[in-house]
């Protein structure tokens, strides 16, 4: 499997699966995504994801890995990438 130092596209289906290898769960689905919810040691962390297999823009998936919904964050994204393959 290569090592990936750049984020490859990603559309939502495949970040979806990839936040759920990482212990994310599904917790409602609607029509224009789905929400995903995991927690942590003080809290729960939820985040919708739009449920399509069009390519995230940008700006939608750096919202989506920043500090007020995953806090994953691109290296964060990156390592998972690399753990768990695309």
């Amino acid at each position: 499997m290569p090592k990936y130092t750049r984020i490859p596209p990603f559309s939502g289906k495949k970040l979806i699966r990839l936040l759920k290898k990482d212990g994310w769960s599904i917790k409602r689905r609607a029509r224009h995504g789905v929400a995903l919810a995991k927690k942590f040691s003080d809290r729960v962390r939820v985040t919708v994801v739009p449920d399509s297999n069009a390519t995230l823009d940008d700006g939608t998936l750096g919202a989506i890995l920043g500090a007020q919904q995953t806090n994953i964050g691109k290296a964060g994204l990156l390592d998972l990438v690399n753990k768990y393959g695309v």
